[in-house]
């Protein structure tokens, strides 16, 4: 029925302009009114589709679709669809823009962190051998090994993997140093896991140096704080790679890949508009590389401290309200590294309140409106950083209907 309406609207809004200019009216006026009548009755695509959405108490999830970009950040996507523009010149010119913005030798924007981190892997392999370059993922003739610390060991090392290197794994740094042959191409840094491991950020890149091995580090999640955009590139790893649609709330489908120019222009030998390369399929579109820059330099004019605050008062405010019915507890706590914001943790006496972690979570993601949160069958977690300010007054009101109504 709504579909109807709408149709009859926009057929009967269509013959305005000229009934406007019969009239003697300025047609270019009633065209913009039409325009304007028009698109606000903006199609609701997921409810077409079926789709519930939610609010996220979650955080940066892919599976939740990241985070929400900022208008200005969709004004420069919607701007980029409106022109063409040579796709090499336009991400020679960004990454020199951002390499600029974050005081680094050179910069790109990739698909993602993982793609970021292919391409980075990539043009370790290759250097700028155009023969090399078709060759990946066949690593046949080339120094292919990639030395990573054990417990840094994740789903996503697969970046590395994909291209044609090998993994070999290390617990000390005596084992790395005898780990090294003359395959070994490159030494990779989980930021995340950062305290798991043996080896810490200087003395990596000191191995690094010391054999004349690049160093790469995996920041996906690592904005917040800001000052990671710089810290690592300054403490003198070869190449960074952040995710886009995180913290930065970029393109959910956009990264950076940081770092020194000789390597990063390596990389760039393996992405589009080149064909015949392991990342061809990697294409960034020219509305995500702008759509990247203006996050990029959004987030580095934001009052980061005032941010911190809202953010602060806002997981406040749900603990208050969880706390508030008896035998409740919760925890705030900020992680070290990666996702490090303002997050809760509720926990409650089963015995006094009968109802589960899961059952909870569940409940929240099931009403209305639907919450996403995260935890485990002992607590529900939650994060407000991807929530639309106001937001956590509906999930406070709805965690303490939930729990109160267990009682």
């Amino acid at each position: 029925k709504n579909m109807i309406n709408r149709r009859k609207v926009i057929q009967s809004l269509a013959a305005l302009p000229f009934a406007g200019s019969l009239l003697g009216t300025n047609s270019l006026a009633a065209q913009s009114k039409t325009a304007a009548v028009v698109s606000s009755l903006r199609r609701d695509f997921f409810k077409e589709l079926g789709l519930r959405t939610f609010i996220n108490a979650a955080g940066t999830y892919t599976s939740m679709t990241g985070s929400l970009m900022p208008k200005e950040v969709i004004e420069a996507i919607s701007y980029g669809a409106d022109e063409y523009v040579n796709l090499d010149d336009l991400q020679d010119k960004v990454g020199e823009r951002i390499a600029e913005l974050l005081e680094c030798e050179y910069a790109t924007v990739s698909s993602g962190c993982f793609g970021a981190m292919s391409i980075g892997m990539a043009g370790i392999l290759t250097g700028k051998d155009p023969e090399k370059v078709k060759q990946l993922p066949n690593t046949e003739g080339m120094k292919n090994e990639v030395i990573i610390q054990e417990s840094h060991t994740i789903g996503y090392a697969q970046a590395l993997t994909n291209v044609g290197a090998k993994v070999v794994k290390v617990k000390t740094a005596k084992q790395l140093e005898k780990a090294i042959t003359d395959k070994t191409c490159m030494l990779w840094f989980l930021n995340a896991h950062t305290d798991q491991g043996e080896i810490k950020w200087e003395e990596f890149i000191a191995l690094g140096k010391k054999y004349n091995i690049p160093t790469f580090i995996d920041c996906a999640a690592d904005v917040p704080p800001v000052e990671n955009l710089f810290r690592f590139t300054k403490m003198g790893f070869d190449l960074v790679a952040f995710s886009g649609g995180k913290g930065l709330r970029g393109p959910q489908s956009a990264g950076l890949l940081l770092g020194k120019r000789e390597y990063i222009e390596a990389a760039r030998m393996h992405t589009p508009p080149r064909g015949e390369t392991i990342g061809r399929g990697m294409k960034v579109n020219k509305e995500e590389v702008l759509g990247m820059l203006a996050a990029l330099e959004l987030y580095l004019q934001k009052d980061h401290d005032q941010e911190w605050k809202m953010w602060e008062s806002q997981i406040q405010l749900i603990s208050d309200s969880a706390t508030s019915v008896a035998g409740v507890e919760s925890e705030i706590h900020v992680p070290k590294y990666a996702n490090h914001v303002p997050s809760l943790r509720i926990r409650w006496d089963e015995k006094k309140l009968k109802i589960s972690p899961n059952e909870v979570r569940k409940q929240l993601r099931e009403g209305h409106p639907s919450i996403q949160t995260v935890g485990d069958s002992k607590s529900v977690g939650m994060t407000t950083w991807m929530m639309v300010p106001g937001q956590e007054r509906i999930v406070a009101k709805r965690i303490k209907e939930i729990l109160s109504s267990a009682i």
